[in-house]
Parts: C-alpha cells; structure tokens; sequence
C-alpha cells in the first residue's frame, strides 16, 4: 500500500505521547522523586499532551472530508476505529486533568486514582489503534496477532526513552532503575519485528482463484486489465517498495531505532554528566526508527484488492 505520512505520523507522534503520558502516569502513582516537582509535571505531561493533539490532527489530513470525522464516534460497538477515538477523547480528559493536578501541587488519593485512569486510557488507545490495522482481513500482513502488541511496545519504547530523558534534566536519578525495564522493552520490540517480517515473507495473500472464485477449475490468467489506465486502486492499493529499500528501512528501523538508543542509555548510565543529552539523543533516534519501521509497515502491506489486477 502506498504509506500516507498523515498516518505515518498519527501512529508514530500519538505513541510517543501516550508512552510518555503514561510512563509520568506511573512516576505520580508509584511517587517517584520528580512526581513532587510540578515543572517535571507540567513540562513532561504537557509535552506528551501537545504530542497527541499533533498526532490526532495529522490523522485527519488523508480523509476527504475532516468535518465529518465526529460521525466516527458512533459506530464504538463495531468499529476499532471508533473506538480509538472514544477513548482518545476519555483518555485527554483523564491526562488534561492530571497535568492541571500536577502543576497545581495536588496531593491524595484522588489524584493517583486520576493517574492510573490516564495511564489504562492511554494504554486502550494505542491498542484500539494497533486493532484498527490487525482487524482488516484484506491485508494478511496486518492479521498477525503479533501487529498490536508491536503498535503497545513502539509506544512503550519511545515513550520510554522520552520519560527518562525528561527525568534526567530534572535531576531525577532513581529513573536509572527503570532502564532495565526499558532495554527489555527494546529488545522484545527487537523480537516481535523480525518474527513478524519473518511472517510476512511467508504470509498467503489471496490469489486470483481465491478473488474469483475459479480455483477449482485451475490457475487463473488474467486475459486484459481490468482498466487501460492508472486508477485510484492501482495507485494507493498497488504499492510497493522495492526489495534494497526496504532492507536498508530495516536497518534504520533496528540499528537507528533500537540498537543506538539502548547503547546511549547504558553509555547514560555510566556517565550521569552526559546522561540528559545521550537519552535526549536516544529518544530522537527511538522516534526515528519508529517512523522507519512505520512507513514499513504501510509500504509492504499487500491488499487483496491486486488481485483482480493480476497480482500475486
């Protein structure tokens, strides 16, 4: 499919800012030392925040008609699309309130309640997101069960290196901690993409006997082109990368994306004077690789449609 950077950058900006949102989430419930701080709060939470309304509103650029995405709204009990965007909007209330909170020094037992709601919402939300992708049957790729768990672990990832980047120009050595955690992260992200890049060389698009219904009587050849031209079909539908690119976009994806990060953060941690710069640095290249490993994502997609084209 030919990769849409609205989207690209939907997925990849509202991910960072909901792992972000939701790692700060988790700092003010667990009262982690910048918890106390509200300029680590409102810098932080405020940033993650601008970071998924910058997200939401790219996502509406490749639809013909943005006034009319409220409609969306209306069809949660079916649609993974739908509900992405009901729990988004619960999801902003729920962080919006804890970055009011957080500035504003409040303390108690209501305020973690509002944290862990925030945390679980942006939790749903990239997996409703993750959902929309897995649940379309007419691309074999994107029914892996394996496409939401890396959508939750990209989020996770990026988010993370953000948080700890954040934690260390406020001084916040106990995040140190967490980089454990957070090389795990990396390296289950590392896993779940090349298993499923192994899934995809292997994955069974339909076949023009399958789009025809004519496998029964044998191969299917296609006689004419169903159109003399270029269409709509054949332009967004008919994409594809070719092979060298895609390796060299994998690469970046893993070496960019998941090797350099990690690196930086140990190299962090043993050098806590450079440590706010390296993890600055490795949350930019964590976004990098996930923009790579996005447009990836989109430009191997194989749609069933190509069939009643010829394709195999």
């Amino acid at each position: 499919m030919k990769p849409a950077f609205s989207v690209i950058f939907f997925t990849t900006l509202s991910g960072l800012g909901y792992g972000l949102a939701a790692w700060m989430a988790l700092d003010r419930v667990l009262g982690a030392p910048g918890a106390g701080q509200p300029w680590f709060g409102g810098v932080g939470l405020g940033l993650a925040l601008l970071l998924i309304a910058a997200g939401l509103l790219s996502s509406t650029l490749h639809l013909g008609h943005p006034e009319r995405a409220w409609r969306a709204f209306s069809q949660w009990r079916s649609s993974w699309l739908s509900r992405e965007g009901v729990a988004a909007v619960l999801s902003l209330a729920a962080l919006g309130l804890l970055w009011l909170g957080w500035v504003v020094g409040g303390t108690g037992g209501l305020w973690t309640a509002i944290a862990l709601a925030g945390a679980a919402l942006a939790v749903v939300t990239v997996l409703c997101t993750g959902m929309i992708y897995q649940s379309l049957k007419p691309i074999a790729a994107w029914t892996s069960s394996l496409t939401t768990p890396i959508y939750l672990l990209y989020a996770a990832v990026t988010g993370g290196y953000a948080a700890l980047a954040l934690a260390a120009w406020f001084g916040d050595r106990a995040a140190d901690g967490r980089l454990v955690l957070l090389l795990a992260l990396t390296a289950a992200v590392a896993v779940a993409k090349f298993a499923y890049w192994r899934r995809t060389a292997t994955a069974v698009a339909v076949t023009p006997e399958d789009a025809t219904g004519l496998g029964r009587i044998g191969r299917v050849r296609q006689l004419e082109a169903p159109h003399v031209t270029e269409n709509y079909l054949t332009r967004e539908m008919g994409f594809r990368v070719a092979r060298a690119h895609a390796g060299r976009l994998r690469g970046v994806a893993v070496v960019v994306g998941m090797a350099l990060p990690a690196a930086l953060a140990l190299v962090a941690l043993a050098a806590p004077a450079a440590g706010p710069a390296l993890l600055t640095l490795a949350a930019a290249l964590a976004l990098l690789g996930a923009v790579a490993e996005r447009w990836l994502f989109f430009a191997e997609a194989r749609h069933a449609v190509m069939s009643f084209y010829g394709g195999r």
